[in-house]
This record gives C-alpha cells, structure tokens and sequence, in this order.
C-alpha cells in the first residue's frame, strides 16, 4: 500500500527519462548531465524495490566509500532523504528497511569486495568515474543471481570509457538520458547560467549537461578541442562564397544525409584563410527537398556558385537544380578517391588554423571527428555517430560522412582562385529561407560576396581534394 502511494507520488514529479523504463531489460542506464536528477531517479528506484519486496538484498557500488554515504545514501536526494528512511548501520556499512530488505555498500576501489555476495539488484553511480570500472562491473553482473529477474541501474555522466560502450552495446540494455537544463526547476539558476556560460557550444556542454557520449578516436582526422578552438568568423569582405553538395543515391527514413555545406576564403597568398558559414545537411529528403534547401542557402549566404559530386545522379543532379530555381553556375566534380584521402589535405589546413567555423556545428563537427573503423586499424567506432548508441531514429552521421565530404568539396572550391585576382565588396547576408521542415541554419554573420573576374575561375575538383596546403598557400594561381 505504501510502496504504491509512493510510486505514485513519485511518477507525478519525476521528469520522464527519471521513470524507470517498461520491458524486459536487465540493465537501466541513465546517461545525465550535471544536475540531471540522476541521482534521485536511483534512490526512487531502489526504495520501490525495497518497499515493495521486489528486491531483497540490493548493492550499493560508487567510486568511493565516501561517496555512496555522502550521494547515495545521506545526499539530498540519496536514499535517506525519502519520506521512508532506512536505518544506515554504518559498521556493517548496510540500510536495512522496516520490512527486512537490505542494500549493502561497496567501494568501486576494491572491485573483490564484491566476489561472494550476492544480490537480486543494484544500483551503480557514477560508473565512468571508477578506478576499475571494467572489472569491478563484470564482478558485480556474476553477483546478480538471486530472484526471478535480478535488475541494475546505471546512473553516471558519460565518458568515452570501454566499460560503458560495453553497456551501451548489450541486447538486454535500456538507455535513457536526460539533461542539465530538463531538471533545472530543482537546481539553483545560478548554476544553469554559469554552466551555460562556462561550455555553451563546446562537446564538454554536450557531454556534462546533455549527457552524450562524446568521443575523439585514436587516428581520426580531426579532434574536437581543435575545431572548438577554430572558432570564428570574418568581419570583412569575402573574396569566394560556395555551397557544395553531397547527394545521397536514394531518400528515405534510411538514406544516407545530402551534404549541403558553405564556405568561404579571403585573403592573398599565405594569408588566405576559409570559413566554413553554415550546414544545412539533410537527411532522408527528396530530391527537391534537398535542391531547394541547397539554393535557399546559396541565396542567403550570397554564394558564386554551387558545387556538386555528381558520382551519383551524373548530368540529373544538375538538371533537378535548375529546375528549382538555380541561376548560379554549378561545378560538376567526380570523386576518384576515398573520401579519407581527399579530407586530408583539408585536415593540413585546420592543423595549420588556415580554415575556421563561423558557428558550432554539432553534426558537421561529429562526422569531422569520427572514421570508419576498417580504416582505424582495431578502433571501434559507432556507423552512424555517436549517438547511435541511444536508438534515435535521427542519426547525426551517414555512412558515406556527407556532410564532411562536402565540406571539403567547399573549403577546396573556395580557396581555389583564377588567374586574375578575385576582388570583393561587403554584403549582408540575410536568413535563409527553407521550410519549416527543415533544420535552421546557423549562418548569422555579415559576409562578403565576389564580383566575377573577366578571367574565367577554375575552382578546384572536391572529389580529388586538389587543394593541398600548397595550392591554398599560393593562392591557387
């Protein structure tokens, strides 16, 4: 009667991802930021169990002695700050409820500690902040053999650490996640205002407030400290603007994303510099769908031309751009090598900070940072992004990575140059008009647009990425 009122209560003024998840799964996992309520979702779950005598001996496993006392068991929302307060019996390091049920504490720090007990649920805080967390992990699952249906729960912030992709990969594992700002009516403002000011824009917000698992793999081309440091845009005049265009083979809830990336260059000679101004990559859309978000962006950023990989699709992806309205001249370029290789001359001119983002671009700067693991000799690395590990039928990265392949296309056309040399006059550039079914464009800075040369311009093949540290150095002339 009482663990039913209480479920109730509870169930009312929990957030969603704090509920415990219907089916048949052996282990929760909720991945939460800073402040998310992680804590108080394991305490609620783990005195249902106890009130109810679903369970009867629980584990209690944090990274310190300390820390399942003082968080999970005397914190603010532990165990004890519940309306039904077990009795700690801080010698045997136990809770004991009124109706008999135990959970027991254990220290992440001495993972055979947990060789002989044994339980039918436990709760695990702060998994990727153990000493041993594979080990100590595996003891504990051999560990959970009592009862009809021994259960665990998972509440940590994540970290790219081999213990929770194991977790994340399992068949019987749930996942939930919550962030900072959906539990922030039970956090102080202050504390949003200054987290958000602190990493608004960085993978440390996506990781400690959102609650993703942001990963940088061993041998990938790009790392996200690097891009979050190029940062940037150009107040003055642009000597090039171009939207390249990735098209996928077919459209759908499983096609691969249309790249629609624009870049721009300026500057002479070893000063020349690109910005990359805005993605509007698209996922699963029709052909006319991707050609006018294309054309809407090459509008609003007051680009010379558009530039298309045409492998697939050949003289029709030209075609289906004209007949939506394109007037600007379209570069057709065929890729003849993987796209690894053609991104590494690029990589060169973001080690070198020769190309900067005028905006954060989660996705772009996901597929950036992220390589086929057949080319990453023993790296596991998720198909479709990081965040397919949640099941989101949104994934953030295609197979074919279109939106880093278009990127290159772009910052390549860009920084190539004709022999006369490119003036240019300021322009304001204004929002871009696409349909409300489609993603916002993050392209609000004031750019430049190129007057034509009487020369006319060769821009550079993207697919070969023939703009190499050299060709850019010199201008391309």
């Amino acid at each position: 009667m009482q663990a039913g009122l209480l479920r109730r209560e509870w169930s009312f003024a929990a957030n969603e991802p704090q509920r415990a998840p219907d089916g048949d799964w052996r282990t929760w996992l909720f991945m939460g930021g800073r402040g998310a309520g992680k804590t108080r979702a394991g305490a609620e779950w783990v005195s249902e169990l106890a009130l109810s005598g679903a369970a009867k001996r629980i584990a209690l496993v944090a990274p310190t002695f300390h820390d399942v006392r003082e968080v999970m068991i005397e914190g603010q929302s532990g165990l004890r700050s519940l309306r039904v307060r077990p009795d700690y019996e801080a010698s045997r390091r136990r809770l004991v409820w009124p109706n008999g049920v135990q959970a027991f504490a254990f220290s992440a720090e001495d993972p055979a500690s947990l060789r002989g007990p044994q339980f039918d649920a436990a709760w695990c805080d702060e998994l990727c902040f153990w000493s041993h967390p594979d080990e100590a992990l595996e003891t504990l699952e051999h560990a959970l053999r009592l009862g009809a249906k021994p259960r665990m729960l998972v509440t940590t912030t994540p970290r790219p650490i081999p213990a929770l992709r194991r977790l994340i990969a399992a068949p019987d594992t749930v996942l939930t996640r919550s962030s900072t700002w959906e539990n922030k009516a039970n956090v102080a403002p202050d504390f949003i205002n200054a987290l958000r000011q602190r990493w608004v824009g960085t993978a440390r917000q996506r990781q400690e407030l959102d609650g993703e698992l942001i990963e940088d793999i061993e041998g990938a081309l790009w790392r996200r400290a690097e891009l979050e440091a190029l940062r940037g845009g150009h107040d003055g005049p642009f000597a090039r603007i171009v939207v390249a265009i990735d098209p996928p083979v077919t459209s759908g809830a499983k096609s691969d994303t249309c790249g629609i990336i624009a870049a721009a260059s300026y500057g002479e000679g070893f000063a020349r510099r690109a910005v990359v101004l805005a993605d509007a990559s698209v996922q699963g859309a029709n052909v006319e769908v991707w050609a006018a978000r294309a054309i809407a962006l090459a509008d609003s950023v007051g680009a010379d031309r558009i530039v298309a990989e045409v492998n697939n699709g050949g003289d029709l992806v030209t075609h289906v751009l004209r007949s939506v309205g394109a007037r600007l001249p379209i570069r057709q370029v065929r890729a003849s090598s993987g796209k690894r290789a053609r991104a590494e001359p690029i990589a060169a001119l973001y080690a070198q900070g020769r190309v900067t983002h005028a905006a954060p671009f989660a996705h772009l700067e996901d597929e950036m940072c992220v390589e086929e693991k057949r080319r990453l000799a023993g790296v596991e690395t998720p198909e479709r992004g990081l965040r397919v590990s949640d099941r989101r039928a949104s994934a953030i990265c295609s197979s074919k990575r279109a939106r880093r392949s278009a990127t290159s296309g772009c910052v390549a056309t860009a920084c190539s140059t004709s022999s006369s040399r490119a003036t240019a006059r300021p322009a304001q550039i204004r929002p871009p008009a696409v349909s409300k079914n489609n993603a916002k464009i993050s392209a609000s800075v004031t750019r430049g647009s190129s007057k034509k040369s009487a020369a006319p311009t060769r821009a550079q093949s993207a697919s070969r990425s023939t703009a190499s540290a050299g060709t850019f150095s010199s201008g391309g002339r």
